[in-house]
């Protein structure tokens, strides 16, 4: 994904052995107001920041203010952060679903969809044109979902995180993602009644 984040003047620490150190390593640095560790950690974060809110979204344009924002927002946060309390990835995540679930609630974001076919390198069989007919289906499905259950079955299924997870992100608690996966799976079975194609995984019975 093309974006950048606004360059700030940032004290740049000592150089950072390339993809050597973890993310609380690279969270302390930051709270020195180390700039070098905090591009790192963008790098590191921004492409998952960005598919996570497109697939909440459904929106290009909205997905990459989401994912800059919340890059931002770790820079602006930064002395605030506690070592050992949640991952830094949890808790990006949780910034981008709660700033997701705003905007979709906004009256002009609600219906907007405008996310382009996925590619793929394989010739245009009448299977091929068949799988990504299906698999757009089934993102517009997803994005039909009531907010809460469209995150923990993103969360779940696209970012293959467990309930515990999940529940960290969703501020709720691991019955709750339970529940909001079974609901969640049922209102995709509706939608997508008559695919002959099998999200098994995603579709399962409990």
């Amino acid at each position: 994904m093309a974006m950048m984040i606004q360059s700030t003047s940032l004290r740049s620490g000592d150089p950072l052995p390339p993809e050597t150190l973890d993310d609380e390593t690279l969270l302390a640095r930051m709270k020195q107001d180390d700039g070098e560790a905090y591009r790192v950690l963008v790098e590191r974060h921004i492409d998952r920041a960005y598919a996570l809110a497109l697939r909440m979204l459904r929106n290009v344009a909205d997905a990459e203010d989401v994912a800059q924002d919340s890059m931002v927002k770790a820079w602006t946060h930064r002395q605030s952060w506690e070592p050992g309390r949640a991952r830094f990835s949890t808790w990006l995540y949780r910034v981008v679903v709660n700033r997701c679930i705003d905007l979709r609630r906004l009256p002009n974001n609600a219906n907007i969809d405008d996310v382009p076919e996925p590619a793929e390198d394989l010739p245009d069989t009448v299977d091929t044109l068949h799988r990504r007919e299906v698999y757009s289906r089934l993102e517009r499905a997803i994005g039909k979902l009531p907010d809460q259950q469209r995150a923990a079955v993103t969360l779940a299924y696209f970012e293959e995180m467990g309930n515990g997870e999940i529940a960290q992100i969703l501020g709720t608690t691991v019955s709750a993602v339970e529940s909001l996966l079974k609901r969640g799976r049922q209102g995709l079975r509706h939608s997508l009644r008559g695919s002959e194609l099998e999200f098994r995984q995603l579709l399962a019975q409990e």
